[in-house]
């Protein structure tokens, strides 16, 4: 009977093996959750969304330089640079093993077309002042790109390692917005729209072997109680500024989630329509920003996780001075300022309010603010494409609060035509004079002073810095525990 058996126990044994090296296998896939879906589409040079970058900056589509978590710039697309000693002229080398998805070579010439069309006439770049800056772009050789800027921009390495200065390759760049060609490691396979973007891996790129994930699907869901649940319920493996403080604690408990909770430049303001009447008149701006209390916004809007800001400027930034004393919490003192402007009670304005749950949340809590003063902010929804076209694009609105995550946009208010319509030639000039600072500290004290101005004038009212939440399985890698710029590089990314 004995003998019988033992070539039955080893014929399990053999079945068995294969099946435990298969369950031992490295897992290849990732389902990443995001609270707004990309619009109007999937390339960053055509539109302003930061869900755009979120999901194709470095994964789809490539840079010269690489920004990381801890905000310092490295090489990606350009191997090493070089700058002249009137800060005016970058030599770049380029990598010569990089080439785009659609098998055309990427070259000194593709950075010229890149950033000719970015400052072009008919460019939707947000921004296209950056490269308009740019007296010339030539290629001296096929992997060495000269740029000659107009003025000094001494945060260029930084910005061009931003989605609006991805490489776009001439034949396939009028549908990169639905099928994106780039030179990254990961190609669009799936829009489901509503509902989903797939991502997989390019086997092609220069390193893929070094690409631990072969596919990454981006699920949107704008709830906040839907995205607790899919976390809970494992649908989500990680999920990148989630709107879950208020379940930190159940998380915490949880011993399948790792959080990361990471600053940000990111700035959330009430903006404010500078153009139109009464709001035209800084008085009635200052009004409006001294009727906000910010922590009761934090506390509301940001589940208290946010830091009180007094201008379009952080802490941690070169040269942040403390502005929230400037337009201070204080309802009688926006009651006067509101009569001495001769503002007839009730003042009735448009309050329009975007998806994320900040702005909603936000918004109710800044509506009954401004109720005790006689303004009375009628709340309209909407949603994201159409806060684009009616406020970004039309400037048809009163009030809206939005966050702006760019690092380095203080330019935005020397940019003719800018959605809160703020035009000042002291601005302008003094933002001059930050560009073309001959040295650091120099360019500290004018930041200190544009921050002072902006703050003064009440071109908006300026709430909080946020800080951003990930939740995710305690298993995944190559998480960022900061966000300098809002991106997902899945190239650092596995399990």
């Amino acid at each position: 009977m004995l003998k019988r058996l033992i070539p039955l126990f080893a014929a399990l044994l053999l079945a068995v093996v294969p099946l435990a090296g298969t369950a031992q296998a490295k897992k290849d896939t990732m389902v990443i959750g995001m609270a707004l879906e990309p619009v109007p589409g999937l390339d960053p040079t055509a539109g302003a969304a930061s869900a755009i970058a979120e999901i194709v900056l470095y994964n789809v589509f490539e840079t010269l330089t690489r920004i990381g978590a801890d905000g310092k710039v490295t090489p990606l697309l350009a191997e090493s640079w070089e700058i002249s000693p009137d800060l005016k002229t970058y030599t770049f080398k380029l990598r010569k093993d990089a080439k785009f998805q659609n098998g055309e070579p990427f070259n000194a010439q593709t950075v010229k077309y890149s950033f000719e069309r970015a400052g072009g006439e008919k460019s939707t770049n947000k921004d296209k002042r950056l490269f308009q800056n740019m007296e010339f772009v030539s290629a001296s050789d096929p992997y060495t790109v000269v740029i000659g800027m107009k003025t000094i921009e001494p945060d260029l390495l930084f910005l061009l390692g931003q989605a609006t200065a991805i490489m776009v390759e001439p034949k396939s760049v009028e549908t990169n917005a639905t099928k994106p060609i780039g030179t990254g490691p990961f190609k669009l396979e799936n829009w489901a729209k509503g509902s989903s973007i797939t991502l997989v891996r390019w086997p092609e790129w220069r390193n893929a072997a070094s690409i631990k994930l072969a596919k990454v699907t981006f699920r949107f869901i704008s709830d906040p109680a839907a995205q607790v649940a899919a976390l809970l319920a494992g649908d989500i493996d990680a999920f990148p500024r989630v709107t879950a403080a208020r379940s930190l604690d159940q998380f915490k408990a949880d011993g399948r989630f790792q959080i990361i909770t990471a600053g940000t430049r990111a700035k959330t303001i009430l903006a404010i329509n500078n153009k139109k009447p009464p709001l035209n008149d800084v008085r009635v701006r200052r009004a409006i920003a001294a009727a906000i209390d910010r922590k009761a916004v934090i506390e509301g809007a940001g589940d208290g996780f946010g830091v009180p800001i007094g201008s379009h400027y952080v802490p941690g930034a070169l040269g942040y001075v403390d502005t929230t004393g400037i337009n201070p919490y204080n309802v009688e003192k926006a009651k006067a300022l509101l009569k001495e402007a001769g503002v007839k009670l009730p003042l009735e304005l448009s309050l329009k309010l975007p998806p994320p749950g900040y702005a909603r949340q936000g918004g109710e809590v800044i509506a009954a603010q401004l109720a005790k003063v006689g303004i009375v902010a009628k709340i309209e929804n909407v949603e994201w494409a159409q806060w684009l076209d009616a406020v970004y694009k039309n400037r048809n609105y009163d009030l809206t609060i939005i966050s702006h995550v760019e690092p380095f946009d203080l330019g935005n208010f020397a940019k003719p035509g800018y959605y809160w319509g703020y035009d000042s030639p002291a601005f302008n000039k003094l933002y001059e004079q930050i560009t073309n600072a001959p040295t650091t500290a120099e360019r500290a004290r004018l930041l200190g002073e544009a921050q002072k101005m902006i703050a003064t004038d009440a071109v908006a009212a300026y709430l909080y810095q946020p800080q951003f939440i990930t939740i995710a399985n305690k298993k995944v890698k190559g998480l960022w525990t900061a966000m300098p710029i809002f991106a997902n590089d899945l190239s650092l990314m596995s399990w």
